[in-house]
């Protein structure tokens, strides 16, 4: 079981996994309703490193993303639900709407986001490449995702 953390206590605690040779890798997201897919994409995040943190976007920032009907579920509790997932190590909550502030902390071996992005198209990638790391894309479950689950829901 994963532990949701503060940003401020992030960095020293993968300094820690750094300087045990751990790899760290990240993803990030609203993650607004959690679904098989999500599950799916973590768990192949996991397997790529000794140690998973996702970052999960704020409230105020899922609203300024998605529209003024979402987020669905708190930000505490996407973070309690994504921390009691057994391939997610820490959890933590940014505010901004990209994820840049959140891997300038982490500084991750490899960063994960699905097939819907290419590299050369993230903000993230100059930042995770700068600590020497790489950005991994992963495959997506076809026809899983919060919008198909928000989309049902209403019909």
């Amino acid at each position: 079981m994963g532990t949701v953390v503060q940003r401020g206590e992030l960095a020293a605690l993968l300094q820690k996994a750094r300087d045990q040779k751990r790899i760290v890798v990240t993803t990030n997201g609203c993650f607004d309703i959690l679904h098989v897919g999500h599950v799916r994409i973590l768990q192949q995040s996991r397997a790529l490193g000794d140690l998973l943190v996702v970052g999960i976007n704020g409230d105020d920032s899922v609203k300024r993303l998605k529209g003024p009907t979402r987020p669905i579920n708190s930000s505490a509790d996407r973070a309690e639900l994504l921390a009691a997932l057994a391939c997610v190590d820490y959890v933590t909550v940014f505010d901004e709407d990209t994820p840049v502030e959140f891997l300038h902390e982490a500084k991750p071996d490899i960063h994960v986001k699905g097939s819907d992005y290419k590299p050369s198209d993230l903000a993230e990638t100059p930042v995770v490449e700068s600590y020497g790391g790489r950005v991994e894309i992963l495959a997506l479950v076809p026809g899983k995702s919060t919008t198909n689950l928000v989309e049902k829901i209403r019909d």
